[in-house]
């Protein structure tokens, strides 16, 4: 797993976000750069604990606004199940797919389960400068606290 202090990968990846009508916009580590990033790496769009993560999220959205972070979600589901899972659950943020080749991002920041074919439960907060800062990784039923992340990124102003 990465480590803090380490440089965060770079990746570009297909979004739920729209471009021509169609989800699939690309989004770059790179395009968040001189902000705080929360990478949050999840197992799969609706099931019950992602669900309770990305509502956390969305609910907490303008407490990662007012310490100048951006979220962005990561999982190995298509652009097409991210789009329904954010329409579902009213999710701004954008979500990544590392979907092809399954995994591939995951796998450089080390989140990613072999096994199972999915990515653990991992926040990890990349500061402006692209420097990883803090890394969390809780166990898959579990809901990762927001108020502990937000407490991170204040410190990095």
């Amino acid at each position: 797993m990465i480590k803090v202090g380490e440089k965060a990968p770079e990746f570009t990846l297909p979004s739920n976000l729209e471009e021509g009508g169609r989800p699939g916009k690309k989004v770059s580590l790179t395009d968040y750069r001189g902000r705080n990033v929360v990478l949050a790496f999840y197992p799969l769009d609706f099931s019950p604990t992602c669900s309770d993560e990305a509502s956390c999220f969305v609910s907490d959205g303008s407490r990662f606004s007012g310490v100048h972070a951006q979220v962005l979600g990561l999982s190995v589901d298509s652009v097409w199940a991210h789009r329904a899972f954010a329409q579902k659950l009213g999710i701004a943020y954008p979500l990544l797919a590392d979907f092809q080749p399954r995994g591939e991002v995951g796998r450089k920041y080390g989140v990613y389960l072999e096994d199972k074919g999915i990515e653990s439960r991992t926040t990890i907060i990349v500061d402006k400068t692209g420097i990883v800062r803090w890394v969390k990784p809780v166990e898959i039923p579990t809901v990762p606290e927001t108020a502990e992340m937000i407490a991170e990124l204040a410190k990095l102003g």
